[in-house]
């Protein structure tokens, strides 16, 4: 688990991206009998690691089990820690080869013998080897902007994290789905006043159920202010403008969460030739092996969803290694014996 590269070395597999799915990929291939590896521009797990460190998941700890190891846990919905923790361990069990904080930069070579160009965290260059390669990057790191005035300003947040920064303050929630409804709770609770805009006529029907009626309530109670079938129009440093069915309004505030949402890297995935298909920009891959229309480029986890991000979790992406591995250890048998 040092990340240390040989240059001379070649890996039957590589996956981009160590999170729970990635992990996954690397067990089931090194099962098969493959030599892999994880390589990762963040931490282990990058994108739980910069959750909300008092998170709670919204789904019980065995649906989040990768190679068989079971998931201890006190609580019938783990914590982000607990999930830290057990994909550490997780990690250490397979003695997982991981290559943290080293950005892909790009992909050169062939279905064989692909290169895989980084740069780690001192800015030295690094390429890896690999015959076959599992693209499992996720979508947390690149937000849905706005596109508005003002989204720029350092007050202007796509992440939340913790409330206390926010006390006493002055706080505007763009977005109607969880993760909007969880920080509108958690920053009203400990005492930042609290207003939520959202262009659709509610609260989304999704918000899981015992968050619902929690957020509704406040909102009727006039204890966190809601402004519905409504748009941001811009942000300034101490105000933030609004369109509401009534017309414009200019409130004050110090801080923005626009808790819009995010998706998967398009842009990495077409450099790699990855064909987007349908509206929805939906990879092209084969169903059952996850083949890419890239010959030895696999792909697993939320990304083959495209921008249908509420189709694939932790839940059932973690299943995808299973798949790949069981087709790139019928491939790379054939071509040894070819």
């Amino acid at each position: 688990m040092d990340g240390k590269t040989d240059p001379s070395e070649i890996l039957d597999v590589l996956v981009i991206g160590a999170g729970p799915t990635g992990m996954a990929c690397a067990i089931e291939a090194q099962r098969a009998g493959l030599r892999s590896a994880l390589v990762d521009k963040g931490c282990l797990c990058n994108s739980l690691f910069h959750y909300p460190s008092h998170m709670t998941f919204f789904t019980t700890p065995e649906l989040l089990e990768i190679g068989d190891i079971p998931f201890p846990s006190v609580n019938q919905k783990p914590t982000r820690n607990e999930a830290l923790e057990y994909y550490r361990k997780v990690a250490e069990h397979y003695e997982l080869d991981l290559r943290q904080y080293q950005n892909v930069d790009s992909i050169s070579g062939f279905d064989g013998d692909f290169r895989v160009h980084v740069t780690d965290r001192f800015g030295r260059k690094i390429a890896h080897r690999a015959r076959k390669l599992v693209v499992a990057t996720g979508y947390y790191d690149l937000p849905n902007y706005l596109g508005i005035a003002g989204e720029d300003l350092q007050k202007v947040h796509h992440y939340y994290d913790d409330p206390h920064p926010y006390f006493d303050l002055d706080v505007l929630v763009i977005g109607g789905k969880n993760s909007a409804a969880i920080a509108a709770l958690d920053l009203w609770r400990h005492g930042a006043r609290v207003t939520i805009v959202h262009r659709g006529a509610k609260m989304h029907k999704h918000v899981k159920y015992w968050i619902l009626p929690d957020i509704e309530n406040r909102i009727k109670n006039g204890e966190i202010m809601a402004y519905f079938e409504s748009q941001v129009e811009n942000i300034e440093e101490d105000t933030v403008t609004i369109q509401t069915p009534e017309g414009k309004l200019t409130i004050r505030n110090d801080y923005v969460f626009a808790m819009t949402g995010y998706h998967p890297d398009f842009d990495f995935l077409t450099g790699l030739g990855v064909q987007l298909e349908s509206e929805d920009r939906c990879p092209a891959c084969n169903p059952q092996s996850l083949e890419s229309n890239v010959d030895g480029i696999y792909l697993a986890g939320v990304i083959i969803a495209g921008e249908r991000t509420n189709e694939i979790f932790i839940e059932n992406g973690r299943f995808h290694g299973k798949q790949i591995a069981s087709d790139l250890k019928e491939k790379l048998s054939a071509a040894i014996k070819a």
